[in-house]
């Protein structure tokens, strides 16, 4: 299903959803919201990542993702995050808006830990948007990789972006 909401604020909201787990879900590439919302999941490199712990409470954490047409991909520390999904795959991404409600990208999706993708050190996309800020901060590929082991995979379910 997609629409158009009435504007909130002088924004025009756009959701493009998929009501069951029906795969892929996109973005309306013609939109200029839908298309400033693919430039930034290509170029942001921080997002926020909520996941459900055990307890049902839900765990918002930074992270660097690599989106793609079909997927995002999250590097993580073996860590709650990384249990969290296993026993709730259920997540959500989303990205900064501009401080005035507006610039606005949220993703829904399904996440699986994917033990058959190489590592980040390896992975010579998530290198060429990272690779900066890991040399900015001291760090290599390698040591990067070996800290950030769990690759994460995101199967979009629903974007919204205004």
């Amino acid at each position: 299903m997609a629409g158009t909401l009435p504007g909130i604020s002088g924004y025009d909201i756009r959701y493009d959803s998929l009501m069951s787990t029906t795969h892929p879900a996109t973005i309306d590439e013609s939109n200029p919201k839908g298309a400033e919302a693919i430039e930034r999941l290509r170029n942001d490199r921080i997002g926020w990542l909520t996941t459900v712990a055990s307890d049902g409470t839900p765990q918002t954490s930074p992270i660097w993702f690599l989106w793609s047409e079909d997927d995002i991909l999250v590097y993580s520390l073996d860590s709650p995050r990384a249990r969290n999904i296993v026993n709730h795959p259920r997540v959500s991404l989303h990205l900064d808006g501009n401080g005035k409600g507006g610039d606005i990208v949220v993703i829904e999706g399904t996440a699986t830990i994917d033990s058959n993708t190489p590592s980040c050190a390896d992975n010579h996309e998530y290198l060429a948007k990272y690779e900066p800020v890991m040399e900015g901060n001291g760090w290599t590929p390698q040591w990067f990789g070996d800290k950030y082991h769990v690759p994460i995979r995101i199967t979009v379910t629903k974007y919204r972006y205004w």
